[in-house]
């Protein structure tokens, strides 16, 4: 699927930015840009005038070219964790005068809701149905879930989901990951490795034990890679689709 154009609109959203505790950036005109690919994720460019006095420091060129700073507040400092934008020009040119801040080393809040890893996508779904369909999980020809009460989840631009009740999974044949990712749809998720026989798959599920408000239907409910293992809905078996996660880490 061909990565869209970027594109920046403006946003209705209160958005605030804080290093620990201390709040660096207060904006209710901030711009969003929607991103992906080569050009990053979406994020928020907010005023420079929404900016705390004395937040920014120790101005710098960025890999591209682009003017960042240190955020400092509250005695603590976050190096070129602030940055303009690098051609505010042509479809761009809403972010003269803007600039946003790093998702890793600075907190973000809509409205006073914090949001992980990166801005939402206000064309982006994700939809949640409970289904009926029989929903197998095989590694090395082994079966390691079976289930006719899946919860069937849709992503734009991504393969279907299938979240599976614990109870319908040999959970015997999981092994506890250190891995942890967050994505602002859906919140923080932990990982299992699946050992079936002489078969190691790392990684090869993933469940959200406290999902963001937005999708509580997939708390506590386990999904396993459609890339990693072999799926099969209805009796047929599913083609392991080509994405960003084909790989084991």
């Amino acid at each position: 699927m061909e990565t869209p154009a970027p594109g920046v609109e403006p946003t209705q959203r209160r958005t605030r930015v804080r290093l620990g505790d201390r709040l660096v950036a207060d904006s209710s005109r901030a711009q969003l840009l929607i991103q992906y690919g080569g050009h990053g994720l979406p994020t928020y460019y907010l005023p420079l005038e929404d900016v705390l006095p004395g937040a920014r420091a120790d101005e710098a060129a960025g890999q591209r070219g682009e003017r960042t700073w240190t955020v400092q507040a509250g005695g603590r400092r976050a190096p070129g964790a602030a940055r303009a934008h690098p051609d505010p020009t042509g479809v761009f040119a809403p972010l003269a005068g803007h600039v946003t801040f790093s998702w890793q080393q600075l907190e973000w809040y809509e409205e006073d809701e914090r949001v992980l890893v990166h801005a939402r996508d206000p064309y982006k779904r994700v939809d949640t149905l409970r289904s009926s369909r029989r929903v197998q999980v095989f590694a090395g020809g082994r079966l390691v879930a079976g289930s006719i009460r899946p919860l069937l989840l849709f992503e734009t631009s991504l393969p279907t989901r299938y979240y599976l009740p614990f109870q319908d999974v040999r959970t015997d044949l999981l092994e506890a990951s250190g891995t942890v990712t967050a994505c602002p749809y859906k919140g923080q998720a932990r990982y299992w490795s699946l050992r079936a026989g002489e078969v190691f798959v790392r990684d090869a599920a993933w469940s959200y034990p406290a999902p963001v408000p937005e999708n509580p239907k997939i708390r506590d409910l386990i999904c396993f890679f459609n890339e990693r293992v072999d799926l099969v809905v209805d009796g047929v078996r599913q083609e392991r689709p080509l994405t960003a996660w084909s790989v084991t880490p």
